[in-house]
C-alpha cells in the first residue's frame, strides 16, 4: 500500500532560497532526533552542527562540529548560530528568546512563533480549533474550584494536562471524579487544559513535511499502540478506509498551514466510530519535528522522515515518502530493557530474529521509561513484521535461550 499525494502536495520547483548540500544545518538540541537528523544531513552532504549542553549527548556523538552551553546561554547561542546556514530544532521546549536569537543569524524553522504556540497546550488548542479543525472539547483550568466549572462543559471523566511542559504521560491525570483533584499538585503549573476523555478505536499519526514556500508531503499514516502513556509499537499500514486516510492527512496538513510550520509536524489522532459506526478523526497532540512513531520510516520508506526534515527546512524537493514493502513495524527500546545499568542487553538474540534492525541512540544511562533505541523491521505482512519486533523485543528481557 503507497501514500496517495493530495493534490497540493508537490515534489519540485526552482527555489531560489534553497540551501544546498556543502551549506551547513544548525541543530538545536543534542538527543536521538538531533543524532538521526544529523545521519541523514550529512549523508546529503552537509556539515552539521549541534547545540547542545554535553559531548555525551547522541547527536554531539557523530555531529561535525558541537557549541556547548544551557539553551539560555546567548553568547553560547551566538556562537552556533554564527556557523549556520539554516537551523532547526529536535524538540519544543526551547525558550522562545533562543530561537528568536537563532533568527537574527539564519533561518530558523521551526520560528519563535510557532514554538511559542506549540509551548502552550490552550494556545495550540485555541489555534486549531480556530482553524476549524477537529479538536476534544476542552477548559481551561486553574485550581480544583475551575476544574468543577470546566468538568461540567466537558463531562466526566476527563483528562487534566499542565498547559506547559510535559510529555509521555507527564504532568497528566485521569479526573473520574471531582474528588480526584485532591491528588494533582496545581504547583506544577499556573494554568492546566481539562480535556474530554474521548473513547477511541485507534490511535494513529501523520508526518507532515512543509516548505517555506508552502510545498507539502505527508507520510504513511502510522498506528500505534502505547503503554503507560509512552508509544511501544508503531506499524503501517494504518487499518483505515481510503476515506478516513484522506481525512487524516487533509488535517495533518491544514493544521501545519493554520500553524505556519515550516519543517516536519506530527500530528497525534484519535481514530473513533459515531453513532452511525462512521469513523471520525480527531487531533489529540502535535508536535513540530520528527516524531518517534516515524522513525520507522528510515526502513519503511523511500524518504525518511528525517531526510525529509532536511529537505524541508533548506527548500529542496520534498522526497518520495511511499513505502517500499508490504508493512513494517518499530518498537520502541526503553531503559528497561537493560533492568540497570551494568546489564548489556543479549542484542544478537534480537538479531537472531529475520530482518529485524538495531537502533541504538549512544545514550550513556539506561532509565526506566527512558527511550534508549528502537527495533524495526520491514516485510511484506504487517502482522509478521510486527510479531517480529515483539519477539526480538522479548528476547532482550527472557532469561530462556533461544
Amino acid at each position: 500500500m503507497s501514500e496517495t499525494k493530495l493534490k497540493n502536495d508537490s515534489d519540485s520547483g526552482s527555489n531560489p532560497t534553497m540551501i544546498l548540500p556543502g551549506s551547513t544545518i544548525g541543530m538545536v538540541g543534542g538527543g536521538q532526533l538531533g543524532r538521526m537528523f544529523a545521519i541523514a544531513a550529512t549523508q546529503m552532504g552537509y556539515q552539521v552542527v549541534v547545540f547542545c549542553e554535553t559531548e555525551q549527548e547522541p547527536a554531539a556523538q557523530i555531529a561535525h562540529r558541537c557549541v556547548f552551553g544551557r539553551l539560555n546561554n546567548m553568547d553560547a547561542v551566538e556562537a552556533f548560530a554564527n556557523q549556520c546556514n539554516v537551523i532547526t530544532l529536535e524538540f519544543e521546549n526551547i525558550p522562545e528568546a533562543t530561537i528568536a536569537k537563532c533568527q537574527q543569524y539564519a533561518p530558523t524553522y521551526p520560528s519563535s512563533d510557532v514554538l511559542a504556540t506549540a509551548q502552550d497546550r490552550l494556545r495550540e488548542k485555541n489555534t486549531i480549533q480556530d482553524a476549524g479543525l477537529p479538536v476534544a472539547p476542552f477548559a481551561k483550568v486553574v485550581d480544583a474550584e475551575t476544574l468543577a466549572t470546566a468538568s461540567e462543559a466537558v463531562g466526566l471523566p476527563l483528562i487534566l494536562k499542565t498547559a506547559r511542559s510535559g510529555y509521555d504521560g507527564k504532568g497528566q491525570h485521569r479526573i473520574n471524579t471531582l474528588a480526584d483533584a485532591e491528588n494533582v499538585d496545581w504547583s506544577l503549573c499556573d494554568e492546566w487544559v481539562a480535556e474530554q476523555l474521548i473513547a477511541f478505536d485507534r490511535e494513529v499519526s501523520v508526518v507532515v513535511a512543509r516548505t517555506v514556500d508552502g510545498r507539502t508531503s505527508t507520510f504513511p499514516i502510522f498506528e500505534n499502540d502505547h503503554v503507560n502513556h509512552i508509544l511501544d509499537v508503531t506499524m503501517i499500514p494504518a487499518t483505515l478506509s481510503d476515506s478516513v486516510q484522506q481525512k487524516a492527512r487533509e488535517i495533518a496538513i491544514a493544521t501545519a498551514q493554520a500553524l505556519d510550520v515550516v519543517g516536519l509536524l506530527c500530528v497525534e489522532m484519535f481514530v473513533r466510530s459515531d453513532a452511525e459506526g462512521n469513523e471520525e478523526v480527531i487531533i489529540n497532540e502535535v508536535a513540530p519535528r520528527p516524531h518517534n512513531s516515524g522513525h520507522l520510516t528510515i526502513e519503511a520508506c523511500h524518504t525518511s522522515q528525517f531526510e525529509q526534515h532536511v529537505r524541508a527546512v533548506c527548500g529542496l524537493p520534498l522526497g518520495n515518502t511511499d513505502m517500499i514493502c508490504g508493512g513494517a513495524a518499530m518498537a520502541n527500546l526503553l531503559g528497561d530493557v537493560w533492568g540497570d545499568e551494568t546489564h548489556t542487553p543479549p542484542w544478537d538474540r534480537a538479531l537472531d530474529v529475520d530482518a529485524v534492525k538495531l537502533h541504538l541512540y549512544g545514550k550513556v544511562h539506561p532509565k526506566p521509561g527512558r527511550k534508549m533505541g528502537h527495533l524495526t523491521c520491514v516485510g511484506e505482512s504487517r502482522d509478521t513484521v510486527v510479531e517480529k519486533v515483539r519477539e526480538a523485543r522479548r528476547r532482550l528481557t527472557s532469561s530462556s535461550s533461544v
